[in-house]
């Protein structure tokens, strides 16, 4: 289990968020800070199946993706997801606050977290790395979330 990682996402994350502000720069990318944080939300909806997504990768290239989201690697910087999945531009803002938008992503990661306490063993599919369990999960949710704090300077 990646109990480290897993804390560092309950915890950690919401302690650095709330050093951001919706008037905090991006170092790189497109996304504003309220941007990235409903697209982490969103994200943690993917991995419970709220959103979801056809496969996108072919079969026989999710060996070497799975081996990259066991490996220690971060993402690089202004890595994208595919066009199908994000679109070229970022999404509108959902919520009407900088704020609210964190609550929204703490409350999308304790439904990650009891989905998976309630489906031991449960696979759902991401439109990269096909299905992930919940360890694979937490490895990916980390990898993206510190990718982002990256892009904001954390």
């Amino acid at each position: 289990m990646q109990e480290k990682k897993l804390a560092f996402i309950k915890n950690d994350l919401f302690s650095l968020l709330d050093n951001i502000s919706d008037k905090t720069n991006a170092n790189w990318g497109k996304m504003n800070a309220q941007q990235m944080v409903e697209h982490l939300a969103a994200f943690f909806n993917v991995s419970t199946r709220k959103i979801k997504f056809d496969l996108l990768t072919p079969e026989e290239h999710l060996p070497k993706y799975k081996e990259f989201l066991l490996s220690d690697k971060p993402f690089r910087e202004n890595t994208k997801a595919p066009v199908q999945v994000i679109g070229e531009e970022p999404l509108p803002l959902e919520y009407k606050s900088y704020k609210k938008a964190v609550e929204k992503l703490h409350e999308a990661v304790e439904h990650f977290e009891t989905y998976f306490k309630n489906a031991p063993g449960k696979k759902t599919n991401h439109p990269v790395f096909g299905p992930l369990n919940f360890d694979e999960w937490v490895l990916l949710h980390y990898k993206h979330v510190t990718h982002h704090l990256r892009q904001f300077g954390m």
